[in-house]
């Protein structure tokens, strides 16, 4: 059986998770709270982070990475672009969403509200959760301007970068933190991508302490 060791509100598990579904490689989830750094974790990937997937004798780690390697050993369906350039463009989107996106907005919402909590670390940041709740506009604003020109985040189809941008907004959403009347054609975008039979593990996720947005699971929200 192939193994996904993540955290359901990690959007870099959750980016791995909807490539997986989406490829219809079935794992079994083993819930990881990686901020204990325990012993068995870290052999599994020194870097102590998740997500990590077991698959037969072989270990892979960081989320980007095994996105890719999932893309060229099963590469059907494939969620990067056939062209050389459109690819670039899917890659790019994707750091945007794992590196920008998560330092300027992610971590500043979820990691205060939900992850001091859980981790024991102290009460939330208000200047950070503010500085937050200022990013994502600019951020959903910066989606709408790719959204009127394309499909997709990255072109006419969908790829990668849109599970990227999914993953850190559904776990933004599990906790109400996503204005969706701020931008029609991102809500509309994010309807289509929460439709989808890769997304139905994610909706059913629940973190102990937080019960998630009553719209989180709702398909027409």
């Amino acid at each position: 059986m192939n193994r996904l060791y993540h955290f359901p509100l990690s959007p870099f598990s959750r980016k791995v998770r909807l490539s997986l579904a989406e490829k219809k490689i079935e794992v079994e989830l083993v819930e990881e709270r990686y901020w204990e750094q325990d012993a068995d974790f870290l052999r599994r990937n020194p870097a102590g982070k998740v997500p990590i997937l077991k698959m037969g004798n072989s270990t892979f780690a960081d989320s980007t990475a095994i996105c890719e390697y999932l893309e060229e050993a099963f590469p059907t369906p494939s969620l990067l672009p056939k062209s050389a350039e459109d690819r670039y463009e899917a890659r790019r989107l994707v750091a945007w969403f794992d590196d920008k996106f998560h330092a300027e907005v992610t971590s500043k919402l979820l990691g205060e509200r939900v992850f001091r909590k859980i981790m024991g670390t102290g009460y939330p940041d208000s200047a950070n959760v503010k500085a937050g709740s200022k990013a994502i506009k600019y951020h959903l604003d910066y989606m709408t301007m790719l959204l009127d020109q394309r499909r997709w985040l990255a072109g006419n189809d969908m790829s990668l970068a849109d599970f990227a941008a999914a993953a850190q907004l559904s776990c933004l959403d599990y906790t109400s933190d996503v204005d969706w009347n701020r931008s029609e054609v991102v809500k509309d975008w994010y309807a289509k991508i929460k439709s989808r039979p890769a997304f139905r593990s994610l909706l059913a996720d629940q973190v102990s302490g937080f019960l998630p947005a009553r719209h989180y699971s709702d398909l027409d929200f």
